[in-house]
């Protein structure tokens, strides 16, 4: 039987790695850890936890990544498997010992007679053998130009990510729909402020407290893409004439152009994501949420993602990705974890779970299966694979999730109605594979 090579040993490149071999399929582990290591990277193990030890909310009902483990746990991962068994007091939060984490995982790794493990730099890919690139945020220079070629140069080397909000939570009192001039379909939500209230804005972005960046994330590469707090350190005005520039906005409320205005675009086919479109920012979450309410249509917004600014590798999937994530040039090369686009520890370990059940049915002859669109699995796989003209690195959330069959208004209730069919869809799709 061909063996699978799986380029990385993070937490993508060892769920799949555990998955294949745990249903007696062999697999080639290839790390350049202890050789080499990524800024990032402190000890020679496998799976390491590099910037926290928390694996989110287990609220299976109420949180998206609480809901993702579970059903992770229904296909039997390994990487939640693990953490149950390091978990450490955290409140409503999966945290873990990481030490032990991932040492427990490596061991796994380690003592698996179908799992061979090569050390040493991967710089080429062969497209020939079936390869899983699983190489994280932090791949390697000359691994990332061998990358680029097979992907046409469509990759990006830094995540600068404006915020997401749910369309539901956008205060539509003080907000109307409209494209600039009335050209296009009028998709935009435009998010119309006063001079008191815009110069409150500037006020509170330039004093707001900043995330800290790691000392290998070079703050020169985000030139190109400006936080919106620099912008508005630069001068009062900066931000009327970029991101928040009323031009061509005519507010039905006044018939004329607002004193500034935010827009809002459309981040998923069903509208029920809002992109803060040129609100890339280095902002901390919490004051985010703070300064951006200043913006009377979002006062109560509910956010889906902050914005984040970190160096981060990351293809551009919907262009290159089939939904089961293999390469739509060569069929033979998938992609697993946050190089996919995906964000987050959770997320990076279960698109390397849903790659190994892909390749378990590709090495035994079995049909394809797609991921029910009802599980967040299925709806993380459609989102980094489905056209998106600005494309960014997504994380589990309710937003991506469809929405129940009948109108439910209160949000706990919602939350818990598309967590029980995804639970009960997964359940299913797990016997029928």
């Amino acid at each position: 039987m061909e063996k699978i090579k799986i380029i990385g040993a993070g937490l993508a490149g060892v769920e799949c790695a555990l998955y294949l071999a745990n249903h007696q399929i062999p697999v080639t582990l290839c790390e350049m850890k202890p050789h080499k290591k990524t800024p990032a990277h402190t000890d020679d193990n496998f799976a390491e936890l590099v910037c926290s030890n928390s694996l989110k909310s287990d609220d299976v009902y109420g949180n998206a990544c609480g809901l993702l483990k579970e059903e992770m746990r229904i296909l039997g991962s390994q990487f939640v498997s693990v953490a149950d068994k390091t978990r450490v007091g955290a409140g409503g939060a999966l945290a873990v010992n990481r030490t032990l984490f991932s040492k427990y995982l490596t061991d796994m790794v380690k003592e698996n007679p179908l799992i061979e493990i090569q050390t040493g730099e991967v710089t080429k890919i062969n497209e020939n053998e079936i390869t899983v690139i699983a190489t994280g945020p932090l791949t390697s220079e000359k691994l990332s130009d061998e990358i680029k070629g097979l992907v046409g140069g469509q990759m990006s080397f830094f995540d600068a990510s404006a915020p997401i909000v749910t369309k539901e939570s956008i205060d539509m009192d003080h907000a109307f729909f409209g494209d600039r001039y009335g050209k296009g379909n009028g998709d935009h939500i435009n998010c119309p402020m006063n001079k008191e209230e815009y110069q409150l804005l500037v006020k509170e972005l330039v004093s707001a407290k900043k995330a800290t960046l790691h000392e290998f994330e070079n703050t020169a590469v985000f030139e190109g893409c400006m936080p919106v707090e620099i912008m508005a350190s630069r001068g009062e005005d900066t931000l009327r004439f970029g991101p928040l520039k009323p031009v061509g906005l005519d507010d039905p409320k006044t018939g004329r152009w607002p004193y500034a205005c935010l827009q809002l675009r459309k981040e998923d086919l069903s509208g029920s994501m809002y992109n803060l479109v040129g609100f890339q920012t280095n902002l901390t979450w919490g004051e985010q949420k703070r300064v951006f309410s200043i913006i009377p249509a979002l006062k109560n917004a509910e956010y889906l993602r902050y914005g984040v600014m970190h160096r981060n590798s990351f293809i551009n999937s919907p262009e290159n990705l089939n939904e089961d994530y293999s390469l739509k040039s060569n069929g033979n090369v998938y992609f697993a974890g946050q190089i996919t686009g995906v964000e987050g520890y959770v997320e990076s370990a279960c698109s390397g779970l849903a790659v190994g059940v892909h390749l378990y049915r590709r090495v035994k002859n079995l049909p394809p299966v797609k991921f029910p669109p009802e599980t967040v699995m299925g709806s993380l796989s459609r989102y980094v694979t489905t056209k998106n003209q600005d494309f960014q690195p997504m994380n589990a959330n309710f937003g991506i999730l469809p929405a129940p069959n009948r109108i439910i208004k209160d949000k706990k209730e919602r939350k818990r109605v598309i967590a029980e069919t995804a639970l009960i869809n997964m359940t299913i799709f797990s016997k029928e594979i």
